[in-house]
C-alpha cells in the first residue's frame, strides 16, 4: 500500500516558529508512515509550478525527512520561504508566463483583470500525488485554505502571525516572540529617551489589531498606549505625554502607538497599492504623532519604528512550545482525517475549530474589558478567570 503524502507550507510574513512546526510535522508524519513533501514559497509555490517542468519541480518542491528538518528548529524564519501570493486573485503581471493564455484562470475582477488559478493548483496538488495538505499562515493564507477546502481537497490549517488576529483561537505562533523582543526593545530605548529627557514614539506592526501593542504598552509600564480599536485625539494625547514627561522625576515619558491607529478624524496612514489580499502597507503614524508632539507642546521628541526585527531570531519558549505542539497536533487531526479544520487554543486549552471561523470576521481587542479608552492606557477590570494570554 503505497504511502499517504502530505503538502506542507508557510505563507505571509515569517515569524519565529515556523520551522519548528513544521519539523513537528515531519517527525511526527514519519512516524506514522506518511511521506512530506514541503512547498517552497507558500501559495506562490503551487501557482508557479509548471508540471513537467523538472527545473520548476526543483525550485519550488523539496521533499521532507527527519534528516532534512534535524537542524531547522535553531533558526527563526521559514526554510521553506514564504510568499504573499492568493492564487484566487492573481494580477495580471503575477501570473506565470506559462499560465498567460491558459484557460485555467477565471476572471474575478473585469477591472484590474485578476484572475483565480484555483483549477491549476488542483492540478498541480494531483501531479504530485499530495493527498492533503497543512498550511501555516495568518487569515490570509488560511482564508485560500478555506476556499481550497470548499473544492473538495483536505487541508488543515496551523495559525501564526505576530499580530495574534487569527480568529478561532487565543493564540498564533510568533506572538510571544514579537511582544518579548518589544518588551525589551523598549526598556532599551528608554536610555537615550531618557538621557535627553525627551517624549519616545514607538510603532509597532500589527495591522489592524490593536492586541501586539497593548500587550506590550501592558508589559512595559509606557505611559500611554494607542490601539486601532480606539480612535485618538492628537492634541488630548500630546498634552497626556507631555505632562507625563514634566511629572516624571526622569524627565521622559513613551507612548507605544500601532500602525494601524487612526485619528478621531478618521486619518490613518497607509502607502503603495493593495496586495493580492487586499491590505495596503500600514506604517508612519507614529511618525506623525511625533512631529504633531513637536508643534503642539513643543517638546523633542524620538520616534523609533518596530517592525521586521520584531519577527526576527528564534522563537521564545512559548512560541517553541506552542509550534511543536500545533504540528503535532495537525498531524494527529490529519490522521483521523479532521480536514477543513485549524489547530487552535481556545480557553487556554488545544482544540481545533472550521477554517471557515477564519474568513468570519476580525479579532479585535475587547475595549471594555481590556483598554481605558478615556486615558489611552491598558486596563484589565477583572483579572480573575482570565485566560494566561488575557483574551
Amino acid at each position: 500500500m503505497a504511502k499517504k503524502r502530505i503538502g506542507i507550507f508557510t505563507g505571509g510574513g515569517d515569524v519565529p516558529g515556523l520551522n519548528i512546526a513544521i519539523k513537528s510535522v515531519v517527525l511526527n508524519a514519519c512516524e506514522d508512515d506518511y511521506d512530506v513533501i514541503g512547498i517552497r514559497r507558500g501559495w506562490g509555490g503551487l501557482l508557479n509550478y509548471e508540471i513537467g517542468n523538472q527545473e520548476s519541480h526543483n525550485k519550488y518542491i523539496r521533499p521532507l525527512t527527519p534528516f532534512e528538518v534535524r537542524r531547522v528548529d535553531r533558526s527563526g524564519g521559514t526554510f521553506l520561504h514564504t510568499s504573499r501570493t492568493n492564487p484566487s486573485h492573481v494580477r495580471p503581471r503575477e501570473v506565470p508566463e506559462f499560465l498567460k493564455d491558459s484557460p485555467k484562470g477565471k476572471v474575478v475582477n473585469e477591472e484590474t483583470g485578476a484572475k483565480d488559478y484555483t483549477e491549476h493548483i488542483l492540478e498541480v496538488l494531483e501531479h504530485l500525488g499530495i493527498d492533503s495538505l497543512i498550511t501555516i499562515g495568518g487569515d490570509d493564507t488560511l482564508s485560500y485554505s478555506v476556499q481550497l477546502h470548499k473544492a473538495g481537497f483536505p487541508v488543515v490549517g496551523i495559525p501564526k502571525t505576530m499580530d495574534n488576529d487569527v480568529l478561532g483561537t487565543d493564540y498564533c505562533i510568533g506572538f510571544s516572540t514579537a511582544v518579548t523582543q518589544a518588551v525589551s526593545l523598549i526598556t532599551h530605548f528608554r536610555t537615550s529617551v531618557g538621557s535627553h529627557e525627551r517624549i519616545g514614539v514607538v510603532e509597532l506592526f500589527g495591522r489592524n489589531s490593536g492586541e501586539t501593542s497593548l500587550i506590550t504598552g501592558y508589559l512595559s509600564y509606557v505611559d500611554r498606549t494607542i490601539i486601532c480599536e480606539v480612535p485618538f485625539n492628537l492634541v488630548d494625547l500630546s498634552e497626556m505625554l507631555a505632562k507625563d514627561k514634566k511629572d516624571s522625576p526622569s524627565h521622559y515619558s513613551i507612548c507605544v502607538i500601532s500602525e494601524g491607529a487612526v485619528t478621531d478624524s478618521g486619518l490613518i496612514v497607509e502607502s503603495g497599492e493593495e496586495d493580492a489580499y487586499g491590505h495596503k502597507k500600514l506604517g508612519g503614524i507614529g511618525d506623525l504623532l511625533s512631529e504633531q508632539i513637536k508643534i503642539l507642546t513643543g517638546n523633542n521628541t524620538m520616534y523609533q519604528k518596530l517592525g521586521y526585527l520584531l519577527r526576527s531570531g528564534p522563537a521564545d519558549m512559548l512560541d517553541r512550545m506552542v509550534a511543536m505542539n500545533y504540528g503535532a497536533l495537525a498531524m494527529q487531526m490529519t490522521k483521523r482525517k479532521d480536514f477543513g479544520n485549524m489547530v487552535s487554543i481556545m480557553d487556554g486549552n488545544y482544540s481545533e475549530v472550521p477554517l471557515e471561523m477564519v474568513t468570519s470576521g476580525k479579532r479585535q481587542v475587547d475595549v471594555d474589558l481590556y483598554y481605558d479608552a478615556v486615558n489611552y492606557r491598558p486596563k484589565i477590570k477583572n483579572i480573575l478567570g482570565l485566560p494566561m494570554f488575557l483574551h
